[in-house]
């Protein structure tokens, strides 16, 4: 399968830790076994998402 249409198919939420601004918002959707990472304001332009295992991400949340 190909990504965009993997990225299509995710269900995006918008991170707490972003700013209700508008400007700054982090969207996260989980699949397969890991955690997708987008910037929103990049969304329409197609850019990148970044896909992260579940280990790291939990060991990225004990951070904060």
């Amino acid at each position: 399968m190909n990504e965009a249409k993997v990225n299509r198919e995710l269900v995006w939420r918008k991170s707490t830790y972003s700013s209700g601004e508008g400007g700054e918002c982090v969207e996260v959707a989980v699949a397969g076994g890991g955690v997708h990472v987008r910037d929103s304001k990049q969304v329409r332009q197609g850019g990148p998402v970044l896909r992260v295992g579940s280990a790291a991400w939990a060991a990225l949340l004990e951070t904060m």
